[in-house]
């Protein structure tokens, strides 16, 4: 039944029961296609004299992987559209859990969103023991649509329906069996004979008929609940304190407790619907489609290109990157061997190896077992012989250009003719880094952010040489190490980096010109960053800083502000959070403190610079603060989308939020800029390069999609490609 983008289909047995099957590739999503043909096949099933029971399950093992997302821009375009809400207490409530005839839903693969609402409303859930039931619906800026935040609540008790509603953690059916959301657990061939069995059961009283939204049993008294409800609005608005909608979810569960579970579908409805338009979940579900959008590279995934399987990986260099990288790739069974110039860093590197590892046991992510199996596949070396049978090789080493040269040279002479050549270079230019050797199509960039083995971005740089093979390769060892990537073209700084130069020096600038250094840090952190520019250098490192800052200063001189304050700072020994000094004092805990004496350095770096203080900027708001450390970063990314270093929007979106941590519930730089529009960005620019130099001049892109009103999203018509 239902047609166009997905449909359920009816089958009575014998037995006379009804087995429903959700039929929508790849995870049954919830179309209203979908939702149309559930209601019309159990009014079908409840008219039929031939049904005694039913059975609600999904096709190929995945019985609903919730709400289909690709319906919400007609949700959030035309007013017109069917309401999601009205549609959960018309045919989830109504219609499903009202039914006359009890039905059962056999879960297999996974119940998340709108699929496990569904489930909710049947009189009883089997599940195999690894299916993934879970409400992740506060991922996308909105709240359960369906009943979820009635019947959670009333299945498996108040404080775990708010863990798993607010935290998006879906439990596994073994879990959800001790915890009363599912009734039994059955194996997977099993399934759906076993709930036909059930439903003949509830039909004759063998088994509880139980409508679920009307259960009280696992709800606590209503002064106990109110109490679980205030310290969790608590700790909503302390994990996130520019969230509303966790709040509003909070409220739609109180209200049913306090007024009844019909009145809390209502206020379900109401909510959904106004969060459905709001200007988070449209940042959420921009992401949402941006993060899987990343895999796919014109000229290079659309070729046929199948991934050649890579067996062994050696990385060179165990510092803090390398030994992140080789955790990352143990982690996915990767055997590596791990190289270093002698043995005492080598012993170091491992060591951290370890650490990281142990770290995960400590934290109940790793078994003990799994750990000794774990650093079994690292392989110590202090030479290039054990290279001859690798299949890829990561760079792993200080950024310095020739030393990272005469590497790529001891590579081709040793590696086999296939293995790629990577490197994890964060600003170099990799046709500088293999200027010396032949086989450049071999060559490419596996830029990771620390900590590798955490941080979910993978940026693969290619060149002009490198051939799609490499990519594809590249993207499918991404997969299997469970990263995002992104593939950029080749350039000083990459996509990340290159994008974001401009926060650090652009705060520099605003500092020593009359800014205060802790009142940026804190409105970039209440904005929603992890930190502000000036914490993220101390905890980066001077040395990083000065290192990276110099590529950017020699690249594009015309636009960089070559600041005095870290290079006095440096001279006093103040080099950040490791030597406990730099913008901000540090304790043995690395907590970090305000240090009065800042100002004296600021004032000798004024004086160097030949700078005057602006009164304005001693006094500046939090939205001028916002857009002056923020707009230079849009800029330099539509530089970066011009030159065809990124191939569309939606890539430096995601970039900026797994690679520099841009709050996702703004939907990325370029995302956030459009909320404004190019000609705001571009006039906001322009007033400053008048008042404070070349440095924030609007770009030729920005310029023209500014004069036009063109979002500076829309597809690039003529990108001078750089991929």
């Amino acid at each position: 039944m239902g047609s166009g983008r997905g449909h359920t289909r009816m089958e009575v047995g014998s037995d006379g029961v009804a087995v429903i099957t959700i039929v929508n590739p790849p995870v049954n999503s919830l179309s209203f296609d979908v939702l149309h043909g559930l209601k019309e096949s159990f009014d079908q099933a409840i008219k039929r004299n031939d049904v005694k029971a039913i059975v609600v399950t999904g096709a190929r093992g995945k019985f609903s992987g919730g709400f289909d997302i690709s319906a919400f821009g007609g949700i959030q375009e035309a007013k017109e559209r069917p309401k999601p809400g009205l549609i959960s207490v018309e045919i989830i409530t109504d219609t499903i859990e009202a039914a006359r005839k009890p039905s059962v839903a056999a879960i297999d693969g996974l119940a998340l969103g709108g699929g496990l609402e569904v489930a909710m409303a049947c009189n009883a859930r089997l599940s195999t023991p690894t299916s993934q039931l879970g409400l992740p619906e506060l991922q996308l800026g909105i709240i359960p649509g369906f009943g979820g935040t009635q019947r959670l609540p009333r299945l498996v008790g108040l404080p775990k329906a708010l863990e798993m509603i607010l935290a998006s953690k879906p439990v596994k059916g073994k879990e959800a069996f001790s915890l009363g959301l599912v009734d039994g657990l059955v194996q997977p061939n099993d399934l759906v004979n076993t709930a036909r069995q059930w439903a003949l059961d509830i039909l004759g009283r063998g088994r509880p008929w139980v409508a679920s939204l009307y259960k009280t049993d696992k709800l606590e008294p209503l002064g106990e609940a109110r109490e679980i409800l205030k310290f969790a609005r608590a700790q909503a608005r302390q994990r996130a304190p520019n969230l509303y909608h966790p709040l509003v979810c909070i409220d739609v569960i109180e209200a049913g407790i306090v007024a009844g579970p019909r009145a809390g579908l209502w206020k379900e409805a109401e909510a959904f619907e106004k969060l459905v338009q709001s200007d988070t979940c449209k940042s959420l579900v921009h992401l949402f489609f941006a993060q899987r959008g990343t895999t796919k590279v014109p000229g290079v995934t659309d070729r046929g290109l199948v991934p050649r399987q890579i067996k062994k990986v050696a990385i060179l260099g165990g510092g803090l990157m390398g030994s992140g990288i080789a955790t990352a790739l143990i982690l996915s069974n990767y055997p590596i061997i791990l190289k270093e110039i002698n043995g005492k860093f080598l012993d170091a590197g491992i060591n951290r190896i370890k650490a990281n590892l142990k770290s995960r046991v400590k934290k109940g992510k790793m078994t003990k077992e799994n750990f000794e199996k774990a650093i079994s596949l690292v392989t110590g070396s202090l030479n290039y012989e054990s290279f001859r049978d690798v299949d890829m090789v990561i760079e792993a080493v200080i950024e310095n250009v020739s030393l990272k040269q005469q590497i790529f040279v001891d590579l081709e002479k040793y590696c086999p003719p296939h293995c790629i050549l990577a490197s994890n270079t964060s600003t170099i230019d990799l046709n500088l880094i293999g200027e010396k050797i032949k086989s450049k199509d071999r060559i490419v960039g596996a830029h990771f952010f620390s900590p590798a083995h955490i941080m979910p971005l993978l940026e693969i740089v290619r060149t002009k040489q490198t051939s799609p093979q490499v990519i594809v390769d590249v993207l499918d060892i991404s997969k299997k190490i469970k990263k995002t990537p992104v593939v950029v073209g080749n350039c000083t700084g990459f996509a990340v980096n290159r994008m974001f130069f401009p926060y650090t020096q652009v705060a520099l600038l605003l500092v020593e010109r009359g800014a205060d250094v802790y009142q940026i840090d804190r409105v970039i952190t209440k904005f929603g960053m992890p930190m502000g520019p000036f914490r993220l250098v101390d905890l980066v490192g001077f040395g990083v800083a000065i290192a990276t800052g110099s590529q950017f200063i020699q690249n594009f001189p015309e636009r960089t502000y070559k600041s005095m304050l870290i290079p006095l700072l440096q001279e006093d020994k103040r080099a950040g959070e490791t030597t406990r000094k730099g913008f901000y004092l540090y304790d043995d805990k690395r907590r970090a403190s305000p240090d009065p004496e800042l100002k004296n350095y600021i004032e000798k770096a004024r004086g160097i610079s030949g700078v005057s203080v602006d009164p304005k900027l001693a006094k500046l708001q939090e939205k001028d603060i916002i857009e002056m450390i923020f707009f230079p970063v849009v800029n330099e990314a539509c530089r970066v989308l011009d030159e065809g270093i990124a191939v569309k929007a939606a890539d430096l979106d995601i970039s900026a939020i797994m690679g520099m941590g841009f709050p996702p519930y703004r939907g990325g730089i370029i995302f956030w800029a459009d909320s404004f529009g190019s000609k705001y960005v571009y006039s906001r620019l322009q007033k400053w390069s008048e008042l404070y130099g070349e440095f924030f001049k609007p770009c030729a892109y920005l310029a023209a999609r500014a004069a036009k009103g063109i979002p500076l999203s829309a597809p690039v018509e003529q990108a001078k490609s750089r991929m």
